[in-house]
């Protein structure tokens, strides 16, 4: 059985595997499904979704597709990837994941100084979804039910205590936090 410092370890990078076997990435909002960003985004010349993103968070991963990186900022949900996009990977209709990005955010106790005592809210301040929620000044959460995964929180934390697990984005959010939950079950 791994430790806690391993299983939170786990979620600084996705570990979730697409069926050719890549791990999942986080994709931009507005997305249509998983298969569209394999098949349509290879053969997209202009990378429009790129150029559009103001928070510079959308970048090309190894395989030619889009995915987000939240070292240094996190998604507004603009709009202006989805306006962007020639091939209609991204497109205001796909209303599914429009203001949910496919990524589960949790807050590792064993790197967070607030869960040792230091009072930090680092994290806290730039959730406008109020998402983070603290036990008097210390030991922050992320409600899971209010966290639309905009990564803010990520490229603010001092100490890169905020990890994330990614899963497809025809996936049920339900099944993703039931999973999270047992394995946090199985690793106290």
């Amino acid at each position: 059985m791994a430790d806690r410092r391993e299983f939170f370890r786990s979620f600084v990078k996705p570990f979730e595997k697409t069926k050719e076997g890549q791990p999942l990435l986080v994709r931009p909002p507005y997305g249509e499904s998983e298969s569209a960003f394999q098949n349509k985004c290879i053969v997209c010349e202009s990378k429009a979704c790129v150029a559009s993103c103001d928070e510079k968070i959308i970048v090309i991963a190894q395989d030619g597709t889009p995915e987000l990186t939240f070292e240094k900022n996190g998604c507004t949900f603009c709009e202006a990837c989805a306006l962007a996009c020639t091939e209609g990977v991204l497109s205001l209709a796909h209303t599914h994941n429009a203001e949910l990005l496919n990524a589960v955010f949790r807050i590792s106790t064993e790197a967070c100084v607030a869960h040792h005592g230091v009072i930090c809210h680092a994290c806290k301040e730039p959730c406008i979804d109020d998402a983070i929620l603290f036990n008097g000044m210390f030991n922050p959460v992320i409600d899971d039910d209010r966290c639309t995964g905009c990564g803010f929180c990520i490229s603010r934390c001092p100490t890169q205590a905020i990890g994330y697990m990614s899963y497809e984005i025809e996936s049920i959010r339900k099944e993703v936090n039931d999973e999270v939950e047992r394995k946090v079950s199985e690793a106290i």
